[in-house]
């Protein structure tokens, strides 16, 4: 299954081979996401002089270093950040920190793998001493075992050109009657089980904790007239090719969408499901607390944080980015505050609870 921050490398990798950025735009790009080459010397950090950050792989060589790495080694002499792209699963993170062969300081995770992870003792707690927690929009950026410099968001995408008026809800995406055609869902609970959940009417507010049981009869309903994609390329084929008409997708496959089809394609931000990019840091890693000052500074920058945005959509999380993000970039910022207040902060720990069983349950359903 394909996570966000893999989609994300391919959907730059996509642009650039379309033309549409330059290698040096690419560069800067993926390393706004924090995604560089592996470094051979990466396994062997010294715990005061390199950090070690990693993430899910791409081309960008130096690129990461120049963005990020070389502003804290300027700040801090005798520290240089080197990149792993070797792709940082909670299964590798469990198995480097119970083995205690742990190369890795910094790595690009999830809400609910902090939640799985940190409760096993894995991670360490982040220091809210040296990184500052008004330096996130809200407190689902800032975990007990991670924080998040980027978000992302799934949103419900329609083709326009098949319904008389628009859908403005998930009750509307289950209305086969008023909205006839093939739905599109992710093969995985997490996002669709929460849109489930809106779809019975449940205020936003309260949305967690969900019912899952509820929330699988719920998909159950219209199992016939769905399709799930596993990779974000793969969804935006769903819609884009018409074998499904509505779906819901990671925002910055509905932007292609959208400008790619001139406008027939569109995605609304109300119900969307906000979610953080959380990094965490493995138990034992061999950068020791540093770390916490690299975290810190990927929180405090936003002018970075708007230059992903830019490149390819992803949310700045810092307050002070809003100010910074220019005005036709707006409309696709997860994290502007209109697109924000109308959409549901994902519940990390809620789902750290409880995402074996309910994606176990989901994925029987269907696949069976």
């Amino acid at each position: 299954m394909q996570s966000f921050q893999q989609d994300c490398v391919e959907l730059a990798l996509e642009k650039f081979r379309r033309g549409e950025v330059s290698r040096r735009g690419l560069m800067a790009g993926l390393a706004a996401l924090g995604v560089a080459a592996a470094m051979p010397d990466a396994a062997q950090a010294q715990a005061a002089q390199q950090l070690v950050m990693v993430n899910w792989g791409g081309i960008a060589n130096q690129g990461f270093g120049n963005f990020y790495g070389k502003p804290f080694s300027d700040a801090n002499p005798g520290v240089t950040v080197v990149q792993d792209s070797t792709g940082p699963s909670a299964g590798r993170i469990r198995s480097m920190v119970e083995s205690r062969r742990v190369t890795w300081d910094l790595c690009d995770s999830s809400a609910t793998s902090s939640y799985l992870l940190g409760g096993m003792g894995l991670l360490n707690p982040v220091d809210y001493s040296v990184v500052n927690r008004a330096h996130v929009i809200g407190p689902t950026f800032a975990l007990e075992h991670g924080a998040a410099p980027y978000s992302f968001s799934n949103v419900l995408v329609y083709d326009s050109s098949k319904f008389s008026e628009a859908p403005t809800s998930w009750a509307d995406f289950w209305n086969l009657q008023k909205f006839p055609g093939t739905r599109l869902l992710r093969r995985d609970a997490a996002g669709a089980l929460d849109v489930a959940q809106l779809s019975l009417g449940k205020s936003p507010e309260n949305l967690y904790p969900l019912d899952i049981r509820a929330c699988l009869a719920r998909v159950r309903e219209i199992r016939r007239s769905l399709v799930f994609w596993n990779s974000g390329s793969e969804s935006e084929q769903f819609i884009r090719t018409g074998e499904a008409v509505m779906g819901m997708l990671w925002h910055t496959r509905a932007k292609v969408l959208e400008q790619e089809s001139n406008g027939r394609f569109k995605f609304i931000w109300n119900q969307g499901i906000l979610q953080p990019g959380i990094f965490v840091s493995p138990r034992g890693n061999p950068g020791g607390a540093l770390v916490q000052k690299l975290l810190a500074s990927m929180l405090a920058n936003a002018a970075p944080q708007v230059e992903l945005l830019k490149f390819l959509g992803n949310g700045p999380t810092n307050p002070d980015a809003a100010a910074l993000v220019p005005e036709e970039f707006k409309k696709y910022n997860p994290t502007e505050p209109a697109n924000a207040r109308v959409q549901v902060a994902q519940d990390g720990r809620w789902w750290g609870q409880n995402y074996a069983q309910a994606n176990a349950d989901y994925i029987d359903m269907v696949t069976g």
